[in-house]
C-alpha cells in the first residue's frame, strides 16, 4: 500500500523530470502544479532541489542565489504574494553589452535589480545591520527571468519548483559597497532601445533591497542552507518585468551606478535535443 510519503516522493520525481525534459527540449510544459498542489511549498522547494543536484551532476557550479517576487509589480504580473528563492548557477552569468543567446531561454523577460556579493557566511538571521555588514558589494544587475512553464501559467508551487523562474543574468561593473549608499534610495529605468519598459526605486523591492537580503538569509538557515561568503545575492526586481524578444537590446539605469546592458541575439527559440 502506497502511504502518503511515498506519493510525495514520486510526485517530486514526476516534476522534476518534467522541469528537466522542458529545459532540455526547449519545449514549455504543463504546470507543476499538476503534479505537487497548487499550496505545498515545501514540496515544491524540493523539486528545486532535485533538479538543482540534476545540474550539479552534469557539471554546474553554484554560484550564489536569487530572489524572486520581491516588486509588488511582479507579484501582479504573475499573480503571486509572496516571495520565493532559487539559485545562481555558473553559466547563467553574462558581462554587461555581452550577447545573450536567445534561443537557450524559452519565453524571457527582463527585470532589473541590485546584486550582493557577500563578504561573510550569514549563519543567524538578524537585522538589516547583520545582512548590511555581511555584504561586500553591491553591483547593478538585469535578471532576465524565464519559466519552463508553457505561458507563464504559473502559482507559487510552480516558480518555486522552478528554480523560482530563473533564466540568466547580467551583471556590471566593480560595485560599490553597501556603507556608501542606501539600496532602499536606489532609482531605475530600463529602456527597450528608445522605449521606457520598467521603472522603480529600491522601496520597490520588499521596501529595501537590504529586507530582501534578510528574508533570503533568514529562509536560508532555515532550510538548511545558510549564505556563504563570496555568493552572488540577486536581491529581486525593482520594477516590473518585460517581455524579451530575438535582438532585443534592454539600457538599464541604475543610479547610483550608471548603465548597464542586455543584449540578445536574432536567434529564435527552437526545440533542443534531449541530454
Amino acid at each position: 500500500m502506497r502511504t502518503e510519503k511515498t506519493e510525495a516522493r514520486g510526485a517530486v520525481s514526476a516534476a522534476a523530470r518534467r522541469l528537466v525534459e522542458a529545459q532540455a527540449t526547449g519545449r514549455a510544459c504543463a504546470p507543476i502544479a499538476d503534479l505537487i498542489g497548487a499550496d505545498d511549498i515545501a514540496l515544491a522547494y524540493q523539486v528545486q532541489q532535485t533538479v538543482t543536484r540534476h545540474r550539479v551532476e552534469g557539471g554546474a557550479r553554484l554560484i550564489g542565489r536569487k530572489i524572486g517576487l520581491t516588486s509588488k509589480a511582479v507579484q501582479s504580473q504573475v499573480g503571486v504574494d509572496q516571495p520565493d528563492f532559487g539559485v545562481l548557477f555558473d553559466d547563467m552569468r553574462y558581462a554587461d553589452g555581452e550577447v545573450i543567446p536567445y534561443g537557450r531561454l524559452l519565453q524571457p523577460k527582463a527585470e532589473a535589480e541590485l546584486a550582493f556579493v557577500l563578504g561573510r557566511d550569514i549563519t543567524e538571521a538578524g537585522d538589516l545591520r547583520t545582512v548590511r555588514e555581511a555584504v561586500e558589494l553591491a553591483l547593478p544587475a538585469v535578471e532576465i527571468v524565464d519559466s519552463r512553464i508553457a505561458d507563464w501559467r504559473i502559482g507559487i508551487t510552480d516558480t518555486v519548483a522552478d528554480n523560482a523562474s530563473s533564466g540568466v543574468f547580467v551583471l556590471a561593473g566593480d560595485g560599490l559597497p553597501v556603507d556608501g549608499f542606501e539600496p532602499a534610495d536606489v532609482r531605475m529605468t530600463m529602456r527597450r532601445g528608445t522605449e521606457e519598459v520598467s521603472s522603480g526605486t529600491g522601496r520597490d523591492c520588499l521596501g529595501d533591497p537590504l529586507n530582501a537580503l534578510a528574508w533570503l538569509a533568514a529562509t536560508a538557515i532555515d532550510v538548511g542552507a545558510p549564505l556563504r561568503a563570496g555568493e552572488v545575492v540577486l536581491s529581486g526586481a525593482l520594477g516590473p518585468m518585460a517581455v524579451v524578444r530575438p535582438g532585443d537590446e534592454f539600457e538599464v539605469s541604475i543610479e547610483p551606478f550608471g548603465t548597464l546592458t542586455a543584449r540578445f541575439s536574432q536567434e529564435q527559440a527552437v526545440g533542443k535535443e534531449e541530454v
